[in-house]
């Protein structure tokens, strides 16, 4: 990775990285100019980050790599109320112990990404509550609220569009862009932050964040918003059709995780390779053009290399040799012992779960729920979370994985 600072705006431009800035040529200066600290930040909802946190993890790690100090904000205290942003509905309430044990599993995926750490260089780790914790309400709102105006919050599309749809909105979501403007003010007093990054969500939380330095007679800050992504067949990036794509493997194991790159749309293959790889973008536009057949090569190569960076090489390697291993009969559908359908069976639909148990293929249906549960029932090579899904006529030819070393093809005979 090219560790210069001159270029990397436009580096970031052109993988993709950026939506909008608030001062594109500002930001441009204050890189060339030296090291600029930017900030993250992640409420602590779940106890690991998944694939639609990645392209934020992988900007951080050009930054890094470019020798600029970066800090990851964990909210200890926001994630108490819950970002409202562009949600129909309130976050559940968490006690203080989840959100704990939530930071702790958050922390697990930074590590793999980001060199973290005490020292020069490392990423620091930080936890809001170490300021908001003890604020007092009266000190915020002098400190704070006198500077924002009600009439202008409302028009910002987060909120807007919720009270439009006229769903509710708590007092307190309602401050959490006020509560996400402190932090960028008080991360820029505590550690010199200037940057804030955040999705193309965050866009008026980070833009309150300059605008309450400026009014505080504060140094100039910068943001700078990445696109929400979907996939070519518009589901939003980080979920599959079986749920959360994780990053810790306690959630999702690597192979499922290698199998959900190269399970992707041929039309996401270069957009995904800029983004969430490091090969250098000649080699990612040269991929990205391989057609027909030869695609499947790219999205090995987007599989391997994700994996690599989330899991490590070993379980890269693993995910990829049990894949070829799994599909290595694609080419002679024969090679697999069958389990032969009529077209009557299927017209009417037949369970999964009963199929596997009434073929002695497991031992009973909460085996084939725990199967399922463990990610090793699949079909073809979509992990299956639900086995009492029917299958149907269009599921004949399709592949029964059961665990890593067991397969067998649905047929349909007369």
């Amino acid at each position: 990775m090219d560790s210069t600072t001159q270029d990397l705006l436009a580096t970031l431009e052109a993988r993709g990285f950026v939506h909008q800035t608030t001062d594109r040529d500002g930001l441009a200066r204050a890189f060339a100019a030296g090291p600029v600290t930017g900030y993250l930040g992640f409420d602590a909802t779940a106890d690991s980050l998944h694939v639609g946190h990645l392209q934020g993890l992988m900007l951080m790690r050009w930054l890094q790599r470019a020798g600029h100090p970066i800090l990851l904000l964990i909210g200890g205290a926001t994630t108490r109320i819950g970002d409202p942003s562009f949600r129909d509905s309130s976050r559940p309430v968490l006690t203080d112990g989840q959100i704990a044990l939530n930071m702790a599993g958050i922390a697990k995926a930074f590590h793999r990404y980001l060199e973290v750490g005490d020292g020069h260089g490392r990423a620091q780790v930080v936890d809001n509550a170490e300021w908001l914790d003890g604020l007092g309400y009266l000190d915020f709102l002098g400190a704070v609220g006198r500077h924002f105006s009600i009439n202008r919050l409302l028009t910002f599309d987060a909120i807007k569009n919720r009270l439009d749809r006229e769903h509710s909105l708590s007092f307190e979501e309602f401050g959490y862009t006020l509560l996400q403007a402190y932090d960028f003010v008080e991360l820029s007093r505590r550690y010199g932050c200037t940057l804030q990054l955040g999705g193309a969500d965050q866009w008026a939380n980070i833009i309150n964040g300059v605008e309450l330095s400026r009014r505080q007679g504060g140094p100039q800050l910068y943001g700078l918003t990445m696109p929400l992504l979907a996939t070519r067949d518009g589901r939003k990036m980080g979920k599959s059709a079986q749920g959360a794509v994780w990053l810790n493997e306690e959630r999702l194991s690597a192979f499922d995780f290698w199998q959900f790159w190269r399970n992707c749309d041929d039309a996401d293959v270069e957009r995904f390779l800029a983004l969430f790889t490091e090969l250098p973008l000649d080699e990612v536009r040269r991929l990205g053009a391989l057609g027909g057949a030869e695609i499947n090569l790219a999205k090995t190569v987007l599989a391997n290399e994700a994996t690599r960076l989330a899991h490590g090489e070993g379980a890269q390697r693993e995910a990829e040799a049990a894949a070829a291993e799994v599909f290595a009969d694609r080419d002679g559908a024969g090679q697999l012992p069958e389990i032969a359908l009529t077209r009557k069976e299927l017209e009417g639909g037949v369970s999964l779960v009963e199929l596997l148990v009434a073929a002695g293929l497991q031992p009973s249906r909460s085996a084939v729920r725990r199967l399922a549960e463990g990610g090793g029932l699949r079909l073809d090579e979509q992990p299956v979370m639900d086995p009492d899904i029917r299958l149907t006529l269009t599921d004949a030819g399709r592949r029964v994985s059961l665990g890593k070393k067991r397969h067998l093809r649905i047929t349909l005979t007369d």
